[in-house]
């Protein structure tokens, strides 16, 4: 990889670490007065290519926009309409767990929250005491995916494109096998039961991204095989 190369994944990294990082505390808990001013100051993207990030970011700019009166509070009850419910039949809201996604019953701590707590330790990382939700939360696993990041740059940074490649690899396998195994179900249901843009923004906005990413982390792979492949021949040939 030339320096060029280098400095420009190293960018898009850096972009793909914020965005993580920005899905993740929106699904964590609600918003508050600092988030809001962050929020209604921000420049949001308008033609990213992907029609469905497009269309999330108009519906939480629309939102942002034409909000008044108690919007902290609006935001906070849409909130709990949104990821938490009325009822305890696990079809009452958009419930921002893998498990209630994968397993026959829509039961929460199931298997999927077993499987990504392996990952997470294997990673190193440690569930905080504050959290008491389940490790297969979606703010969660859009963390893990936002650790990965800064592990891939500091590894870029460092000249270690191996690490780096693997960490990739890590990104994309988590992707396949977990994000993307249910938060398109996930999204569906952000259509249903929020009331506010913002929110029903919020799931076509991480359904466009996370498939984005997918793409992106697809092609960059792609690539680095093709490289390896080459430079494997040119040594033969040597």
């Amino acid at each position: 990889m030339s320096h060029d190369q280098e400095i420009g994944l190293v960018d898009v990294l850096r972009g793909r670490r914020a965005t993580y990082q920005f899905l993740s505390r929106l699904f964590r808990t609600e918003v508050d007065q600092e988030l809001y001013d962050t929020l209604v100051s921000m420049r949001f993207p308008a033609n990213t290519g992907n029609p469905l990030v497009d269309e999330g970011y108009r519906m939480i700019c629309g939102y942002l926009s034409q909000a008044s009166g108690d919007v902290l509070t609006e935001l906070a009850v849409d909130y709990v309409r949104a990821f938490i419910g009325s009822g305890n039949d696990g079809f009452s809201a958009a419930y921002p767990y893998e498990s209630v996604y994968t397993s026959p019953k829509r039961l929460m701590m199931q298997d999927a929250r077993d499987e990504v707590l392996v990952l997470y330790r294997a990673a190193g990382l440690a569930k905080q005491e504050s959290w008491k939700e389940g490790e297969d939360h979606i703010a969660l696993e859009l963390e893990f995916e936002q650790i990965l990041c800064e592990r891939a740059i500091a590894a870029l940074e460092e000249g270690d494109e191996d690490a780096c490649r693997a960490l990739l690899l890590s990104q994309r396998n988590f992707l396949e096998d977990h994000l993307l195994a249910w938060y398109p179900m996930m999204a569906a249901d952000l259509q249903k039961f929020p009331r506010t843009d913002f929110y029903k923004g919020l799931g076509k906005l991480t359904d466009g991204f996370l498939r984005n990413d997918r793409e992106f982390l697809d092609a960059v792979l792609s690539e680095d095989e093709a490289d390896a492949s080459e430079d494997g021949e040119k040594a033969e040939v040597a």
